[in-house]
């Protein structure tokens, strides 16, 4: 491989461009259909084809992409399945605001005409995300990027309505939905955002029928009492015991409602009474049920009250909430209003307040489809990375409910149902037919209602692969090896996944989940912005380069914990691939004319030196692939950024710089082919969290190497023959006096540039032999002119003096140090100090700080002034050293 040279300063952005072009040309992201290599596949969570890159999608696909690159590097055939889904209300909102914005609205062009233009949009702007994934660096086979609505996916999505249906675990029923009065659809739960807001309770009169007694209700809703049907008290409550069975006057309507007895009931809350409106609360549905009550529902589908609410027809329902109040308060059967704290649950598109709403709709009757799912986990056909999310899960899916899979809209895959205008019966066919099944008459229409998009994005693991034929792709690739998902779709979309793909594919569809926290701001916000706190991965990919950003990411993606991310952390790492461009820069100085040889350094007259980096590179291998394994990628992160900073580039590099420079030629040939492996093996390494950065490296050290792209490289291995444990505590001994010397120097004040003298009295033969053969190191890192070893040696009384393992380092200050400045300095220091210490104290010692400022201020103080006592502490050391020179 031809020699290149490095530029002066890493420019990350023609980097990234040239060499994720150079990927994707070369075909690198393509998994074979059929190889001789392990399988090992992950399906992207399909983002929403209106969607743009945000916190979450960077921080999902950049562990993915490490997965990926790591396996595809560890000899794995590795498939990651990309593509979009087609999110139908907000795809849909996306293009009637287009609409409005020309003057017109769906109805006006009628749904064909409308789904046209729906395509149209995407064709020409839906997807952008797709190319924000690759500046992210993803490598995702896009030959094979799937959309929810394509051909081959809308054909799996009927295959199973009709399988389910024909199973009889598909059925319709006039039950209670989330509705959105504005999109006029049903909602599923997670597409309605809950907010705590201040509200009101309305404490109302009931009067018991044939008698002067009132039942009190109280409600956060008013409006609804013209749909209720009973008052319920708990059975065991003694208060309204002699009342069950009897009945109320419902005020306004004077419509008589039974006194019903049911252990929902809160006897704590309120005054014990609630009123039961089954048609506009979910949980008096289900009372109503239990108890066989009429279900009257009183709004029609945007929130208006229907005939049902008498003389409040027309009005909207906080206005209707308005004159109910006012009516009752005139009758004389207002009680009082409280203020009242309530969760307002939102549509997640338009924001308008969701109603519990009482429609026809198609449901999935998931209870049988939910005990495999559960089993699954519970025996460990999947594991739940972290495993704490495991209870969640079995929680969930335990009480599941009976899944509302229909949807008002007209974006989105169509219910493949038709109705018979002549016999009324109904047909749920793969195909669609030309008349009804049941009479054969063609006077049959179609279910306007389209299917929920979690429906579709449930069969995603197998629908992507060519399901329901039998692809090769599904006999390499399913089940897939690992999800990575937020956990806010545990239940949504994973648990459906799993009851989806057991079901048609008698396995599950991945072996591990692991369930990544959400990225916050640096206080631990929640990003928004009406908050201005979002931070946006586009701005900081183009300001500090992808592969930062990827790896500040990695670095705080500790299990169970959310990352705080500030802008600070990426400049950070930025930092850090500078580090990586400069140390390489200069070993490719020192490598100019070298060609690797091919043999194994452990076979060449090593130092200790050498020995003790090729030992730590191990150690780096084995504990990166550990956390790997584990999903630990902070760990895998935080070990490789130790190694490469720390200990390759603070450590190694300046250990060598002798040897390149000045050592003999066979000594300097060594030197070079331990630089170059560590380098080489190093880049590889950092590889799968830092793609871009290790390719320009890569591509330019010398040598030949068997794959034209890292990404192709075998991944690092530990290996035995470098497990030199014995030598590498010996360099580590050597390396531990140096830092004894840089501190003494330190503490001091001693010039860095300034030469001095030292003497090490070592308590073994052992330690002595070895610093005599390692001290040109210590001379030479250490900065030191005269260097004495030996063992019993006398310590002179003007000295300063540290302890590494049995060797006391032992630096004289005789005419080195200024004694009276270097006192004066220290008071002036710890004077300083003593100030910042007073003012924490007099800060934490306030209640009123400590009570009303948030938690992590006070937390951060309190390091403050922990760090100031320990500055103190070092301070005074260093006064009791000088004044014993006096």
């Amino acid at each position: 491989m031809a020699e290149r040279e490095l530029a002066k300063v890493y420019e990350p952005q023609s980097v990234e461009v040239k060499w994720y072009g150079e990927w994707e040309r070369s075909g690198y992201f393509r998994a074979a259909s059929v190889s001789a290599k392990p399988p090992y596949s992950i399906v992207i969570p399909p983002p929403n084809v209106t969607g743009a890159l945000h916190m979450g999608h960077a921080l999902n696909n950049t562990l993915q992409d490490i997965l990926c690159r790591w396996k595809r590097m560890s000899g794995h055939n590795v498939l990651w399945m990309p593509g979009t889904d087609h999110a139908g209300i907000a795809t849909q909102n996306v293009v009637e605001r287009q609409l409005a914005a020309e003057g017109k609205d769906r109805h006006e062009l009628g749904r064909e005409a409308f789904i046209e233009r729906v395509w149209q949009w995407k064709g020409e702007s839906g997807g952008q995300i797709i190319g924000q994934l690759k500046r992210l660096g993803a490598s995702c086979d896009w030959e094979r990027e799937r959309f929810t609505m394509d051909a081959g996916l809308s054909r799996a999505v009927r295959e199973v309505f009709v399988r389910l249906y024909e199973e009889g675990l598909i059925y319709r029923d006039n039950r209670l939905i989330n509705w959105c009065p504005r999109c006029h659809t049903a909602l599923s739960d997670i597409e309605v955002e809950h907010e705590e807001k201040a509200g009101h309770l309305w404490h109302l009169r009931y009067p018991v029928v044939e008698s002067d007694r009132c039942l009190v209700v109280a409600t956060t809703r008013p409006e609804t009492m013209l749909g209720d049907t009973a008052v319920a008290v708990h059975p065991e409550d003694e208060r309204y015991r002699e009342l069950i069975g009897k009945k109320v006057l419902l005020p306004l309507v004077n419509r008589e409602i039974p006194i019903v007895a049911d252990e929902y009931v809160d006897r704590e809350f309120g005054t014990g009474v609630v009123k039961i409106t089954p048609a506009h609360d979910f949980n008096d549905f289900e009372v109503g049920r239990r108890h066989g009550l009429d279900v009257i529902n009183v709004f029609d589908e945007s929130g208006v009250i229907n005939a049902a609410g008498h003389q409040y027809e027309g009005l909207d329902r906080f206005a209707a909430r308005k004159k109910v109040v006012e009516d009752l308060e005139s009758a004389g059967l207002l009680e009082k209003i409280q203020d009242h704290a309530l969760a307002l649950g939102g549509c997640y598109r338009c924001k308008t307040v969701v109603e519990p709403y009482l429609s026809l709709q198609w449901y999935v009757k998931v209870g049988p489809l939910a005990e495999e799912a559960l089993a699954a986990v519970k025996d460990g056909r999947t594991r739940i990375v972290p495993q704490q999310w495991e209870n969640t899960y079995y929680d969930w899916m335990e009480n599941i409910r009976d899944w509302c899979i229909s949807r008002q809209i007209w974006w989105g895959h169509r219910i493949p149902a038709w109705y018979c205008d002549h016999c009324g019966k109904v047909t749920v066919a793969k195909e669609d037919p030309s008349k009804c099944a049941a009479c054969g008459s063609d006077e049959i229409r179609q279910e306007t209602d389209v299917l929920d998009t979690w429906f579709s994005s449930a069969l995603w693991p197998f629908s992507t692969m060519g399901w329901p034929d039998r692809t090769s792709e599904l006999s390499s690739f399913y089940p897939t090896s690992c999800l990575v998902t937020g956990f806010d779709i545990l239940f949504f979309w994973v648990a459906r996944m799993m009851m989806m793909g057991l079901h048609f594919m008698g396995e599950v569809p991945f072996r591990d989940v692991y369930i990544h926290a959400l990225v916050r701001d640096a206080q631990g916000q929640k990003m928004s912005k009406s908050k201005g706190n979002v931070i946006d991965p586009l701005t900081v990919i183009d300001q500090y380069g992808t592969d930062a950003f990827r790896f500040t990411l990695a670095a705080f993606a500790a299990q169970g914990r959310d990352i705080k991310l500030a802008e600070e952390r990426i400049a950070g790492y930025r930092n850090f691939a500078n580090k990586i461009w400069n140390a390489s820069r200069f070993a490719l100085m020192n490598l100019a004319g070298f060609t690797p040889a091919n043999v194994d350094p452990a076979t060449l007259p090593l130092t200790n030196a050498d020995r003790w980096i090729l030992h730590r590179l191990n150690v780096a291998a084995q504990e990166t692939k550990d956390a790997l394994d584990a999903f630990r990628f902070n760990d895998a992160a935080g070990t490789l950024y130790r190694f490469t900073w720390s200990e390759f580039c603070d450590w190694y590099i300046e250990l060598v710089k002798d040897d390149l420079y000045r050592g003999e030629a066979d000594r300097q040939q060594t030197a070079r082919q331990v630089l170059w492996t560590v380098l080489e093996h190093l880049l590889r390494l950092l590889h799968p969290f830092m793609p871009f950065i290790t390719e320009e490296i890569w591509q330019s050290l010398p040598g030949e190497r068997p794959v034209p792209s890292i990404m192709l490289a075998d991944y690092p291995q530990p290996r035995p023959e470098w497990q030199f444990v014995d030598g590498a505590a010996e360099m580590e001994l050597v390396m531990a006096v140096i830092t004894g010397i840089r501190t003494i120097r330190g503490e001091m004040d001693v010039a860095p540039s300034r030469e001095i003298a030292a003497i090490l009295d070592c308590s073994s033969e052992g330690s002595r032999h070895l610093l005599k053969q390692n001290e040109v190191y210590v001379m030479s890192l250490a900065r030191i002119s005269d260097l004495a070893i030996g063992s019993g040696m006398d310590v002179p009384e003007d000295a300063a003096v540290q302890v590494a393992g049995d060797v006391k380092i032992v630096v004289p200050l005789k005419g080195l140090v200024n004694v009276a400045e270097e006192e004066k300095r220290l008071l002036k220091e710890i004077a300083k100090v003593d100030k910042d210490i007073e003012f924490l104290d007099k800060k934490l010692s306030n209640p009123s700080f400590v009570e009303r400022a948030p938690a992590d201020v006070v937390v951060k103080e309190r390091e403050k002034l922990t760090e100031f006592a320990d500055k103190k502490l070092l301070l005074e050391e260093s006064l009791v050293k000088i004044r014993r020179l006096h």
